[in-house]
């Protein structure tokens, strides 16, 4: 799986971040930034899924 952050949806909610550090950080004008690239871990998946459905913009997409 893949989770891919359009940074010009992001209205900086941070609802990922707090679901999902692992995957997600806040630059300092509190927009979300992606931080991992690639296939992810199969034990962040739940989290990614978690972090895209709880983002009220649908900045956040994952793909298998």
């Amino acid at each position: 799986m893949r989770v891919q952050l359009d940074v010009d949806k992001c209205q900086g909610h941070n609802r990922c971040y707090v679901l999902a550090p692992e995957l997600f950080d806040v630059d300092d004008l509190g927009q979300a930034i992606l931080i991992v690239e690639g296939d992810l871990d199969p034990g962040l998946e739940g989290k990614a899924r978690l972090a895209a459905s709880n983002c009220p913009e649908y900045a956040i997409t994952t793909t298998d």
